[in-house]
C-alpha cells in the first residue's frame, strides 16, 4: 500500500520509520518532510495545511492511507476534507480534535464528566482576568485557550508575574489568535507524566508511557520550549496510577467526546500530573507528542498501519498492542538561542555512524538540504537523538554517548533528560 505522512518534524520522521517496517507497506511520501525523512520517503512541496492540494495529491498517487501528524490540520480539519474526498486517513475530524485545539473546551468537558484536573476559570476579557488575579491563590497558571505550539503556558509565581502574563497573552497576542481566550488554572504540583493512546470511537489501547522536559535548560530552568528530551517508560506511571486512569481519565475521556457527537478516533495524548491528590489531566493533544514519539514507537512492537487501520475501522479491540521491555531516551540538539533567536544553515556531520549501530536512532526535526546537497541545520530543534538500553538508566548513557557523534555549529542540549529516573 501506499502512505502520505503530513507533517515535516521529528514526530513525523519516527512515524515514517515506524510506518517503513510494515510488510504492508510499498511506498511512503511525505508533505513536506525534512532531509532525515527524505530518506526513507519521498518529499512534497506541499504545506502542511493546503488541505485541497494534500487531497488531490492523494488521488492522484492512489494513496490508501494518509497519516497526519501534526495539531493544526488536525484543529483546521484536515481529515474531514480528506473523508469528504472519499480517502482513507488516520486522525480525528475537526469536531473531535478541539479537545487539543481549545483548552477551555477540554476544561469545561472534564469538569461536565468529572475526569480528575486542576481547578479553573476561563476569560475572554482581560480586565475581568487582572480582576481575578488580585484574589487568587499563586501560583497561578496561565494558558491561551487556541494552538500556541506548545509555548502558550505561563507558570506565575506572582500577582506582578500574572499581570503580566494577561498582558502577553490577551492584549499583546504573543501566541496570535489563541490568547483570545485564556484558561486561569490551579498551579499542581508532582511528577509529570505523558500517556499517548490509540482511540477507535469507543476502545482506547494506551501505549508505554513517557516523560517530556519542556525548558530550555538543565534543571527545568529557562523558557519553555517544544520539548528538549523525553525518556520512556516513566517509572512513576505505576500500575496501580495506570489502573485509576484507565476508570477515571482514559475511558471516560473517550465516553464523554463520543456522548458529545464528537466521537474520536486517532491519537489521544494525555498529559497528566500526579498530585497528592491523585493522577490529575493537565493537558491533551489530539495527536503524537513531540518528542514523546521519538521514544515510544521504537519500542513498539505491533504493526503501526494495522493499529491506525483498526482505529479507523473501529476494531481496535482486536488489536493485540506490544511493547519492548526495555527503555528510551531522547536528546535533542538544538541551535544555541532556542527558543527565541537562532541562526541555520550549518551544516550537519556525523549521522552515518548511526547507520552501523543496533538501538540507536537519529530523527530529524529541523534539517534541509542546501543548494550544493549537502545537510543543514534548518530549525530551533535540529535532531532528536534516540538510543535504547535494557533499563532506562543504560539508555540515557547510550543516547548522551550518541550525541557525541554528531557535529554542528551551535548545537546546544540539556544534559539532564532523564535525570529524574536516578531519583525514582
Amino acid at each position: 500500500m501506499k502512505v502520505l505522512i503530513v507533517g515535516s518534524g521529528g514526530r513525523e520522521h519516527a512515524i515514517a520509520w515506524s510506518v517503513a517496517k510494515s510488510p504492508k507497506v510499498e511506498k511512503i511520501y511525505c508533505a513536506p518532510g525534512n532531509a532525515g525523512i527524505a530518506s526513507i520517503a519521498e518529499c512534497v512541496n506541499i504545506g502542511a495545511m493546503e488541505f485541497e492540494k494534500l487531497a488531490a495529491f492523494a488521488k492522484e498517487q492512489e494513496i490508501d492511507l494518509t497519516v497526519v501528524g501534526m495539531d493544526d490540520p488536525l484543529v483546521g480539519g484536515i481529515v474531514d476534507v480528506f473523508v469528504a474526498e472519499g480517502l482513507r486517513v488516520f486522525g480525528p475530524r475537526r469536531n473531535a480534535a478541539i479537545l487539543e485545539g481549545s483548552k477551555g473546551f477540554s476544561k469545561d468537558l472534564m469538569k461536565k464528566y468529572h475526569i480528575p484536573t486542576a481547578a479553573y476559570e476561563i476569560f475572554t476579557d482581560a480586565d475581568a482576568a487582572l480582576a481575578y488575579l488580585e484574589t487568587a491563590k499563586l501560583p497561578i497558571v496561565l494558558k491561551a485557550d487556541g494552538l500556541a505550539l506548545g509555548k502558550g503556558v505561563l507558570i506565575c509565581n506572582t500577582l506582578e508575574e500574572a499581570k503580566a502574563g494577561v498582558q502577553e497573552i490577551m492584549l499583546d497576542k504573543k501566541f496570535g489568535t489563541a490568547g483570545n481566550s485564556m484558561v486561569v488554572e490551579e498551579f499542581m504540583t508532582g511528577r509529570e507524566v505523558s500517556v499517548l493512546s490509540y482511540v477507535d470511537g469507543k476502545t482506547i489501547k494506551i501505549m508505554t508511557s513517557a516523560q517530556d522536559h519542556k525548558r530550555a535548560g538543565d534543571g527545568d530552568t529557562g523558557l519553555n520550549t517544544g520539548g528538549m528530551g523525553t525518556f520512556s517508560p516513566s517509572p512513576f506511571f505505576t500500575k496501580e496510577v495506570e489502573t485509576f486512569c484507565q476508570e477515571h481519565i482514559f475511558q471516560p475521556t473517550v465516553d464523554a467526546m463520543r456522548a458529545e457527537g464528537r466521537e474520536f478516533k486517532g491519537i489521544i495524548f494525555f498529559g497528566l500530573m500526579l498530585t497528592e491528590d491523585g493522577p490529575k489531566v493537565l493537558e491533551y493533544n489530539a495527536r503524537f507528542g513531540d518528542p514523546e514519539t521519538q521514544v515510544v514507537l521504537p519500542r513498539m512492537k505491533t504493526d503501526i498501519v494495522e493499529v491506525f487501520e483498526a482505529c479507523i475501522d473501529g476494531t481496535l479491540d482486536q488489536i493485540n498492542l506490544e511493547f519492548e521491555d526495555n527503555a528510551a531516551v531522547c536528546v535533542v540538539l538544538a541551535s544555541e538561542g532556542y527558543p527565541v533567536s537562532y541562526q541555520k544553515g550549518f551544516p550537519i556531520s556525523g549521522l552515518e555512524t548511526f547507520d552501523q549501530q543496533e538501538g540507536y536512532y537519529c530523527f530529524h526535526a529541523g534539517t534541509k538540504f542546501d543548494e550544493n546537497g549537502a545537510l543543514v541545520t534548518n530549525g530551533g530543534r535540529v535532531l532528536g537523538v534516540t538510543a535504547k538500553g535494557a533499563d532506562l538508566k543504560e539508555a540515557r548513557a547510550n543516547a548522551y554517548a550518541a550525541t557525541e557523534w554528531i557535529n554542528f555549529d551551535n548545537k546546544y542540549m540539556r544534559h539532564d533528560i532523564g535525570k529524574a529516573i536516578d531519583e525514582a
